[in-house]
């Protein structure tokens, strides 16, 4: 085999030779062009055009001119820093003071949800859910001056809340003490249990109790207990 068939090469063979030797010379070119390129931070930019924008007008000459207004457009096309502004916060107490009713504003006892209750001032949650489930166990407050019963509303709080409120005594759910059994009737708060199995003991001898008259006879309810009884117990 001589030297010349040791450099010979097929037509094939020598197309790929030629493109490697392509990419390989590409490769070279593109890694000397790296190292000339410096990327020109948005800082040296600003420092190079305020070092000319505070040159006096004097050292400006006919192409000092051209190129002080070259440097000014390439200043505007800069996009500038955007500056934080925090945005302002609705403190809790500025929340919880602009909920709350104004002064005068009055308040129906017997219609008004927590929702509202939590709008007067004094009430929150706790209180709010106490006053409607009490009015729920009553069948509906006839005087503002029930709210002392609420758990928790002392002589001081309810001084603090009475005059927020007014009751409707026409909103008030009434007991039929005829239609009801002992463990209904003693779930009323002004009830006892031994109360109720006296009128349920009543109403089977006698039938159904057509009035107070009636309950003026039994020895377990006092002159109190009538008083606070009477908007709520119905002979119907």
């Amino acid at each position: 085999m001589g030297w010349k068939d040791f450099f010979y090469f097929s037509k094939g063979e020598r197309r790929a030779l030629t493109l490697l030797l392509f990419i390989i010379a590409t490769a070279f070119v593109l890694l000397i062009l790296k190292d000339y390129y410096v990327p020109v931070k948005q800082e040296a930019i600003e420092a190079k055009l305020d070092t000319i924008l505070v040159m006096p007008d004097t050292a400006f000459s006919e192409t000092g001119t051209e190129k002080k207004q070259q440097a000014e457009v390439i200043k505007q096309t800069i996009p500038s820093k955007k500056k934080y502004t925090p945005k302002p916060r609705l403190t809790k107490s500025a929340s919880t003071f602009s909920q709350k009713f104004q002064k005068g504003t009055i308040v129906e006892l017997n219609s008004a949800d927590t929702t509202i209750l939590k709008k007067v001032p004094g009430i929150g949650t706790a209180f709010a859910n106490r006053i409607v489930k009490y009015r729920d166990l009553l069948g509906g407050y006839y005087t503002v001056y029930q709210l002392r019963e609420v758990y928790g509303i002392d002589e001081e709080k309810f001084a603090g809340l009475a005059v927020w409120f007014e009751a409707d005594s026409s909103r008030i759910r009434k007991v039929a003490i005829n239609q009801l059994d002992v463990e209904t009737l003693a779930r009323h708060p002004y009830i006892s249990y031994k109360q109720a199995r006296v009128i349920t003991r009543m109403h089977e001898r006698k039938g159904s109790l057509s009035g107070w008259e009636m309950l003026d006879l039994l020895e377990e309810f006092t002159e109190a207990d009538k008083n606070r009884l009477k908007p709520y117990l119905s002979f119907d």
